[in-house]
């Protein structure tokens, strides 16, 4: 059998090749003439695990060669005593400094078929030892060429990828030699150029279909932001519209509906008008009526002017009578329709629950519809009109913390505080007063007070339960009427608001003055003077009555 290293061709054995200095293949032989550096001491290496009879010489599938082992060195080991041998190759080797094996690296050389790693079973591989001439056998080392340095690993999760050209290349180079090795006859290469030709079409195509539709869009964009906008022209054409625009919307939005009822051509020209017009943020929510097909700028202009808003004013301090009337009017209802609505569905309008379940009410939706404006137009249900007016008003009370001050007011619930800013609203004058009045009703509501002990003798709680608004009351009428209502009969806050107090109203309620009054009277009609005991308050009483016999 030939020695590895010593077949035909291969030069004299050198004493400085690490690869045979040990002189065999289990560490027990050496050449032939030659003294071992081991001073003849056998070296013992690990064995390989036999498996039954086999011996070195027939290890089943290397056909009768010897079994390598997977480091490339066939069992052969060195150290630093071989001369020439540098600290680098002694770490590389097989023993560290203390003379015991260490760990060998199998790293797998390109160029060395026998340090080649195990290959899966059914894998693509050349086959390193079925013919005499697929490889040959190692050269010594004095003919070997340096092993390439190896490249670093990648990073975790990063992969080395050859160009797609050069693998396909690569690929079909190696199918190509292994058909001839094996004599499967040669197969024609595919025309590199014929592919990529076709990739280049395929490439001119897509980039230009791309192009194309980057151009189309860019052209609709800069028409739709830079572009001049479709608009009519003129103040329309006499056919009027109604147009509802709803509270928050912003000028796109508007712009939109407006498109959508035909007044104008594009949401874009609206819009542009609205932002040139000086006036423009001052455009409010609510009903319009326009005419079709406007220009922008003359819809602008309209919607600006009050002539053309529809909407449904609620005043402060309107009683929920007067506003069921504006209702039935601007809906184009029988009188009376939307009372009796309210009066049937006033569970299912959206009340908080501290509004509900209180006993002798006249109306239970008194003081839920706030003073506002709506957009009120034919064609809507009663009940949706009623049920935007409670969803105001419990929002505009959440706001002012209507709920978490009660308390503090010396009060049980917010339901009395808005019955409080109901009385404010009714008998306050002007803005100015409203947190005097308010402090003459909490003054009042005290039972020990000094002054009226517990009433509030307001006119405007009889005026309420009457439904009338009269100035000219008799004490002796006043106190004869037995009714919760009735401030001049029953002591506390009447059952409920008898208004709906607007903002300010409100507010006074929240934060009353702290002066000690318990009296007023308005001298015109229009402000109120407060005074803190009844013999003051008597002397402005005998003053307004002589002023109005004069008249």
């Amino acid at each position: 059998m030939t020695e590895y290293g010593r077949g035909p061709g291969s030069e004299p054995w050198h004493p400085e090749d690490p690869l045979y200095g040990d002189g065999g293949w289990g560490g027990q032989q050496t050449h032939a003439g030659r003294q071992s550096p081991y001073d003849g001491q056998p070296q013992h290496y690990p064995q390989t695990p036999q498996h039954g009879d086999w011996s070195q010489e027939q290890q089943p599938g290397y056909e009768g060669q010897q079994h390598a082992y997977p480091d490339g060195s066939g069992g052969r080991q060195y150290d630093q005593r071989f001369p020439g041998q540098t600290q680098q190759q002694f770490q590389q080797g097989g023993w560290d400094a203390t003379g015991t094996h260490g760990q060998v690296p199998y790293a797998a050389d390109p160029g060395d078929p026998y340090g080649q790693q195990p290959v899966a079973y059914g894998g693509e591989q050349p086959d390193f030892y079925g013919t005499e001439d697929a490889y040959p056998p190692p050269e010594p080392p004095g003919r070997r060429r340096p092993e390439p340095e190896p490249e670093p690993e990648a990073a975790a999760g990063e992969e080395h990828l050859l160009p797609a050209d050069d693998a396909e290349d690569d690929e079909e180079h190696e199918l190509q030699g292994r058909r001839e090795r094996r004599g499967k006859g040669k197969k024609p290469v595919k025309s590199k150029k014929r592919r990529t030709g076709c990739a280049c079409m395929v490439v001119v195509l897509v980039f230009g279909g791309g192009l194309a539709g980057v151009g189309y869009f860019g052209y609709q964009f800069y028409q739709n932001r830079f572009g001049t906008a479709p608009d009519f022209a003129g103040d329309g054409n006499g056919e009027q519209v109604t147009v509802e625009i709803p509270k928050g919307a912003g000028g796109w939005e508007i712009g939109q509906k407006l498109k959508d009822a035909g007044v104008v051509e594009s949401a874009a020209a609206f819009v542009s008008a609205l932002q040139a017009n000086p006036d423009g943020k001052s455009l409010q929510d609510g009903v319009y009526t326009l005419e079709k097909e406007m220009s922008a700028a003359s819809a602008v202009e309209l919607m600006l002017s009050p002539k053309s808003r529809s909407n449904l004013i609620i005043a402060e301090g309107l009683r929920n009578t007067a506003v069921y009337a504006l209702v039935d009017k601007r809906l184009g209802v029988k009188a009376g329709t939307t009372a009796r609505v309210a009066k049937k569905e006033y569970k299912h309008l959206g009340l908080p629950a501290w509004a509900t379940n209180h006993p002798n009410l006249k109306d239970p939706l008194e003081g839920f519809l706030y003073p506002s404006s709506y957009a009120v137009t034919k064609g809507q249900k009663p009940a949706a009109v009623l049920r935007k007016m409670v969803a105001q008003s419990t929002a505009e009370f959440k706001a002012l913390g209507l709920e978490n001050k009660a308390q503090a007011l010396g009060l049980e619930s917010p339901w009395q505080l808005l019955t409080v800013a109901s009385l404010v609203q009714a008998e306050g004058t002007s803005h100015d007063d409203f947190r005097k009045m308010a402090e003459v009703v909490y003054n009042r509501l005290k039972v020990d007070n000094p002054q009226t002990y517990g009433r509030l003798e307001f006119d405007s709680t009889y005026n309420y339960v009457k439904n009338q608004s009269k100035l000219d009351l008799s004490i002796a009428e006043l106190r004869r009427y037995g009714n919760p209502y009735n401030t001049y009969f029953s002591k506390g806050l009447p059952p409920g608001p008898i208004d709906n107090p607007g903002e300010e109203a409100l507010k006074g309620a929240l934060d009353p003055t702290h002066d000690g009054w318990y009296y007023f009277i308005s001298m015109d009609g229009k402000t109120s003077k407060f005074t803190k005991t009844l013999a003051d308050h008597e002397k402005l009483v005998n003053e307004w009555n002589a002023a109005r016999n004069k008249n």
